[in-house]
């Protein structure tokens, strides 16, 4: 019983640090989900509710709907989901209120730690891919880098928040927020719908956050059977695409940026580059402390099961 509690309360914890991504433009709630280590499992868990939503929606008048619903949201890993997505509502509200100030006040300090955190992430995706990469599989990255660094680059725009585009601005982000690399926050900023959303989340506007929830959950219903039939299907590629995905969006939390403008170019260090450059590394031994505690946490749960 303590045990499945500690259990519940870590990936509370890591959809916790997958919603403060969230708020933050630049880094990607996918990316975090995959340095943390759940990525495959929520977006393979994702996929099964949806595919049961749509049977129970489309298949009732055969008279099987329901069962094969059920059946379908009996595969997601609900112990994980459900805690998961506990942290990242509550850590979104508190992050909206705390981290994104700290973001707007402190730009490139944070975004320095955030990058760090990305950089060494990379590594993640590359060994989680399973199987020694080819030189085809390095330029399929790299082209994919270079799209990424591309659509980073975007200068952001000013729209009104109609309806209809909150709905679609909405179905686009939740596609970044489970693709590593891409930010929704990144991709509402933008919009120009960044701040608009962030005050809805402040203010409890109601309306406007049903609006958003609305075309958020039918862009995550488009986008994440085609992500789960990947990563069953094509597990090693999709994980060459993200780890491209990754080192391309890089472009946005590169710290020495003019953030107080809309153009969104890379300048050379300069200014404060001590603390800067010391965050960046502080955030990439964030990740390389992590991902050494997990193997030995996974060794010494191999060797446990040895002796058995």
């Amino acid at each position: 019983m303590a045990k499945s509690a500690g259990t519940h309360l870590v990936n509370a914890f890591r959809g916790g640090l997958i919603g403060t991504a969230e708020v933050v433009p630049g880094i990607s709630g996918g990316t975090v989900a995959l340095i943390v280590g759940i990525y495959d499992r929520l977006i393979i868990s994702a996929g099964h509710v949806v595919g049961g939503l749509r049977r129970a929606v489309t298949d009732p008048p055969r008279g099987r709907g329901l069962g094969d619903a059920g059946a379908e949201f009996r595969k997601a890993d609900w112990p994980l989901v459900l805690a998961a997505v506990a942290g990242m509502v509550v850590t979104i509200v508190l992050a909206a209120k705390l981290v994104a100030p700290l973001v707007e006040d402190h730009p490139q300090r944070t975004h320095a730690l955030f990058f760090g955190l990305v950089l060494a992430g990379l590594w993640v995706p590359y060994r989680a891919s399973g199987k020694r990469w080819s030189p085809a599989h390095y330029l399929l990255a790299l082209a994919v880098a270079a799209v990424a660094f591309v659509l980073t680059g975007l200068p952001p725009t000013e729209v009104a928040p109609h309806p209809l585009i909150v709905l679609l601005a909405a179905g686009i982000a939740v596609c970044a927020l489970v693709l590593p690399g891409l930010s929704g926050s990144f991709l509402l900023l933008t919009f120009g719908l960044y701040t608009v959303t962030l005050d809805a989340v402040n203010e409890r506007d109601i309306g406007y956050l049903a609006t958003f929830a609305l075309g958020a959950f039918a862009g995550l219903a488009l986008f994440v059977k085609l992500l789960q039939w990947l990563l069953l299907h094509h597990h090693h590629l999709t994980m060459v695409v993200m780890t491209g995905l990754m080192a391309g969006a890089l472009r946005a939390l590169w710290p020495w940026q003019p953030w107080e403008g809309e153009q969104r170019t890379l300048l050379a260090p300069s200014g404060d580059v001590a603390v800067t450059t010391g965050l960046i590394v502080l955030g990439a031994l964030v990740v390389a402390g992590a991902l050494v505690v997990e193997r030995r946490v996974a060794s010494g749960a191999h060797r446990g099961y040895a002796y058995r």
